[in-house]
């Protein structure tokens, strides 16, 4: 009968564990490969919309970032308050007239005031952003022969993105709002706002500027110009074109720290002008109060 010595029994333990480690690594790099594969396969993922406030690599690369002023003077806070019937009031007539905001893709080629378009922009650059540093670029677009070839490049995109890149739900989920990639709109509406978002800005002498949570700034900027413009009795449809944004940029002479994170038509609606008859969600399914 064979018997198994104290070593021998040790040299077969520690083969046994050398066999499953080595199992177990390459089940990780088969799980860590096929992640890969998995974002590799999902194209309509637009590189441009992620934030990317990269913190390490501000540490890393600490001597070529602008450190921020230490120093900003504190004023008094003015503040206007209203008895609580008026709060009311203005509360109730601010929702009717935003609750009337609808996404219109039938807008008017008829002009409208450069100056309400100032105006909208200058109300939407109020927005809050991390450490104040204000990371929003606003391009308006008039020329024509500059609007469509916007179109021209997002219509390319955005045949490719519902044939291709979105996948059934998403297109089946979107068919009820009667949307495809034909965006005339963009021809038509007498004024584009591009809205850029800056990663990172530049100092005086030259540094890079961390921009703070830059995406979830401008896009609050997005939504004070987005009632700025319902307050001013304009019409626009958000739209956030997949994988156009490179190209974008480049037709716009945006410098590469801009990515486009917003394009709005905006305009008068035509008279022909439908939207679909949708309802929005009442307040407790929105509002939770603890």
């Amino acid at each position: 009968m064979f018997f198994l010595t104290p070593v021998l029994v040790a040299v077969v333990c520690i083969l046994i564990a050398w066999i499953f480690k080595n199992a177990d690594g390459r089940s990780m790099e088969g799980r860590k490969g096929e992640n890969r594969a998995r974002a590799q396969t999902r194209p309509w993922v637009d590189e441009d919309l992620k934030d990317s406030t990269d913190l390490q690599q501000v540490e890393e690369d600490v001597d070529d970032w602008q450190e921020s002023e230490e120093n900003v003077e504190h004023i008094p806070f003015s503040h206007t308050r209203y008895p609580e019937k008026e709060m009311i009031k203005r509360s109730q007539e601010f929702y009717e007239l935003l609750n009337k905001r609808r996404s219109v893709r039938f807008i008017s080629n008829e002009q409208i005031p450069m100056e309400v378009i100032d105006n909208v922009i200058k109300s939407a650059g109020t927005a809050p952003s991390g450490a104040h540093t204000e990371p929003w670029t606003f391009v308006i677009v008039k020329d024509l022969d500059v609007k469509h070839k916007i179109r021209e490049i997002i219509e390319e995109e955005e045949e490719i993105n519902y044939l291709k890149r979105m996948g059934r739900q998403w297109v089946t989920d979107l068919k009820k709002l009667r949307t495809n990639w034909i965006k005339e709109y963009l021809d038509t509406a007498p004024v584009l706002i591009l809205i850029f978002k800056q990663v990172h800005g530049f100092a005086a002498n030259g540094k890079r500027k961390v921009h703070y949570y830059n995406e979830i700034s401008v896009s609050i900027a997005c939504g004070i110009l987005l009632a700025a413009l319902q307050n001013a009795g304009l019409v626009t449809v958000t739209t956030t074109p997949l994988n156009c944004g490179p190209r974008l940029r480049v037709l716009l002479g945006r410098p590469a720290n801009e990515k486009l994170l917003m394009l709005l038509p905006v305009g008068y609606p035509s008279q022909e002008a439908t939207v679909p008859d949708l309802i929005r969600k009442p307040l407790d399914q929105i509002m939770v109060t603890v």
